[in-house]
């Protein structure tokens, strides 16, 4: 490949991937440097057209998880400063609130370890009888008792991810939309348009994070396996919830079980599903098709579905169930009364999360990972809530910049 000069470039800071993270990391770069130049590029026609925009659009209060993990350390403040920004700006927010309830008698030991984290990081975790779960949400099913977080909120995924593309722009960041990545050639990154000489490379691409690190030399052994997440949504006005209704979760899976989200709208959700998809944007048959991903993919998840390594042939089995529409209400109907099948008729669309395995110990990562030198930075697994966290992760990653760059 020849590369005219006249068409190159350049930029100090360039971000792979438009989704919350890499906007907030862009808004970030230039907050910190405003005489840097800053550019964003994303493959899609505008912004947040993956994951970002494919999401519950529940806002975490971050009580999952431990202590030591990045999770905590960013979803409390990620909620609140992500709350404040949506009504700052006039996006909706529903501030319903979260119950998590538990379906017998051996959950309850769990539900006092979710108590036991809320308390260690901070976090407002109330516990609740299950006479006092019924005024929070009458519909509500628990065995004894339950927990009630009240700043759990739903927003429009859509909606944030607009405002921030604006408020980016607005800061003087440069967004190439329509723009993919293609590769490295030294310093500079071929892209479906002009060739861009880059400074530094914030790598937030998603379902591709990996690949690009791996051009980078890193994420030599991670790889990233799709999952793709469907709920039910149901018709207007048909079956109506006070608050989010959640499992108590398996903490040994990075996955939440199947739950009832009350949106922005006040439409319910019954969700999601976690089936592994065959290449990393399936989000329906043949959508997205990729020959190459399909192999690899395949090759991966066959050692793992035939080792039941990280339990993934236990989590695909049992999740492919839950494509059967009335198999999936009927997990709902465990946690509220009144969930039928015929007020839940419509799929909404597909979200597929991007989730990092360690091809080694074949070990599933159920944190945020970054990986970088001095000329870039990659951000390889930013599952959920990492849309909650988006706002003071984004700052984290800027640190990190800052750090390997002194």
């Amino acid at each position: 490949m020849v590369v005219n000069p006249r068409r190159m470039k350049a930029t100090d800071i360039l971000i792979i991937g438009g989704g919350v993270i890499g906007l907030r990391v862009a808004i970030e770069a230039r907050r910190r440097h405003p005489d840097a130049r800053v550019t964003l590029i994303d493959k899609e026609r505008s912004c947040g057209l993956h994951a970002s925009g494919r999401n519950s659009g529940v806002l975490h209060a971050g009580f999952y998880y431990t202590a030591d993990s990045f999770k905590a350390k960013f979803t409390r403040e990620g909620n609140e400063r992500l709350g404040r920004y949506c009504e700052e700006r006039g996006l909706r927010i529903n501030r319903c609130g979260k119950l998590v309830v538990a379906q017998d008698a051996s959950e309850l030991e769990l539900l006092d370890e979710l108590l036991r984290r809320a308390r260690v990081n901070g976090v407002e975790l109330h516990e609740v009888s299950a006479a006092e779960t019924r005024e929070i949400e009458p519909r509500a099913r628990t065995c004894e008792r339950a927990l009630f977080s009240p700043t759990t909120a739903t927003v429009d995924p859509s909606e944030v991810v607009a405002a921030f593309a604006d408020e980016a722009r607005v800061a003087g960041v440069e967004l190439l939309t329509g723009t993919a990545y293609v590769g490295r050639r030294g310093d500079m990154v071929v892209t479906s348009g002009d060739p861009i000489a880059a400074g530094y490379v914030v790598n937030a691409a998603g379902l591709y994070a990996d690949a690009v690190a791996r051009d980078f030399g890193f994420a030599e052994r991670l790889r990233i396996v799709p999952f793709k997440g469907l709920y039910l949504d149901s018709a207007p006005g048909a079956y109506r919830l006070r608050a989010n209704i959640y499992p108590v979760p398996d903490l040994a899976t990075p996955f939440l079980g199947v739950h009832l989200t009350v949106a922005v709208d006040g439409c319910v959700k019954i969700g999601p599903t976690a089936v592994p998809a065959f290449w990393r944007e399936q989000y329906g048959l043949v959508d997205n098709f990729r020959l190459k991903e399909l192999l690899e993919i395949l090759r991966l998840e066959s050692r793992m579905f035939l080792g039941n390594r990280a339990g993934f042939r236990n989590t695909a089995m049992r999740e492919m169930t839950k494509y059967y529409r009335p198999r999936l209400v009927r997990l709902a109907s465990r946690l509220a009364e009144g969930v039928r099948v015929r007020d839940f008729r419509a799929w909404g669309r597909a979200g597929i999360r991007a989730q990092l395995v360690d091809t080694e110990e074949y070990r599933l990562y159920d944190d945020f990972r970054l990986e970088g030198d001095e000329r870039s930075l990659h951000v390889l697994n930013a599952v959920s809530p990492a849309f909650t966290c988006a706002i003071p992760f984004a700052e984290f990653v800027l640190d990190e910049l800052e750090r390997l760059t002194r």
